[in-house]
């Protein structure tokens, strides 16, 4: 398995659902907070390929790799058929980013339980940073955000006013 350096790593969590003129907005901090974590070092970056943020920052990468040959992405799936109810549409952008990134891991063959856990896990460890977009105190994002805090990487929440930030 794909083992990058830990100090030199980021990883993603964020919603499903980023709607309307916020999806621009979050993506373009996304592109502005990337640059300045390569800029500092951070060259390997692991989004997990879901729907919403996860699918922003795969893009964010994938864009600023143009400018930055250095940077990678590498996409850790909890399952190999994780966009089998998804929209057409969604498959086709999810299978662009399939194709470009750099490494992909790919943790089951098919959903089982506990399956999104063991990916967020995952990129935790693999991280020493974290790049979220985190509005609730429930769910997998806040479970993932909590974990990155517990296990000591910086945190940088795209939801929270940079002041309020790790």
């Amino acid at each position: 398995m794909y083992s990058p350096e830990k100090a030199s790593t980021c990883c993603f969590t964020g919603h499903r659902v980023i709607t309307g003129e916020a999806k621009i907005t979050v993506f373009n901090r996304l592109c502005d907070t990337v640059r300045e974590l390569y800029l500092k070092g951070i060259t390997t970056f692991v989004s997990g390929g879901a729907l919403g943020f996860d699918t922003l920052a795969a893009f964010a990468v994938l864009h600023l790799k143009r400018e930055f040959s250095g940077m990678k992405l590498v996409l850790a799936l909890p399952c190999r058929d994780q966009d089998s109810r998804w929209s057409r549409a969604d498959r086709e952008t999810y299978r662009k980013i399939l194709d470009a990134a750099d490494e992909v891991i790919c943790l089951n063959e098919s959903y089982c339980t506990g399956c999104m856990h063991q990916r967020n896990r995952l990129m935790v460890n693999l991280s020493s940073v974290c790049v979220a977009y985190c509005t609730k105190a429930s769910g997998g994002t806040a479970y993932t955000v909590n974990l990155a805090k517990s296990e000591g990487l910086r945190v940088l929440n795209l939801a929270a006013s940079p002041h309020n930030q790790k």
